[in-house]
């Protein structure tokens, strides 16, 4: 089975979009590579981020336990980066229990929206 190796992600600054990322996961930027400033996740996936003029903005969901959602979200809060408890933006200043874990929406420097989740989302039939 194939697995995921890399994503590539446009940023206006990709150094300052990488420590971004890493900061709020709590892991480290890795060495640039080539036109990429590498991020990699505990699953192996890095997400390299590099410069352009057009960013179309994504969503990228990070599954952590609670501990690295608790550092993650902690971080948020002190420095003052809005969140949300739903994708549309909703549940301002608010976390989600989705599926019995906790999740958090907010915004990259980019305006990609990012997610820490602390279980993986089921059936989308169960939010109803």
């Amino acid at each position: 089975m194939a697995a995921l190796n890399h994503l590539i992600i446009p940023a206006r600054d990709k150094h300052a979009s990488a420590q971004f990322l890493a900061d709020i996961l709590g892991v480290g930027v890795e060495p640039p590579w080539g036109h990429f400033v590498p991020v990699r996740t505990a699953n192996g996936v890095t997400l390299d981020f590099v410069d352009s003029k057009d960013v179309r903005t994504q969503h990228y969901a990070f599954l952590v336990d609670d501990a690295e959602f608790d550092a993650g979200f902690a971080k948020l809060q002190a420095r003052a980066i809005p969140y949300f408890s739903d994708p549309d933006k909703s549940g301002a200043g608010k976390t989600n229990h989705y599926w019995g874990g906790r999740g958090v929406y907010f915004e990259d420097p980019n305006g990609h929206l990012l997610e820490l989740i602390t279980k993986p989302y089921g059936d989308l039939a169960d939010l109803r």
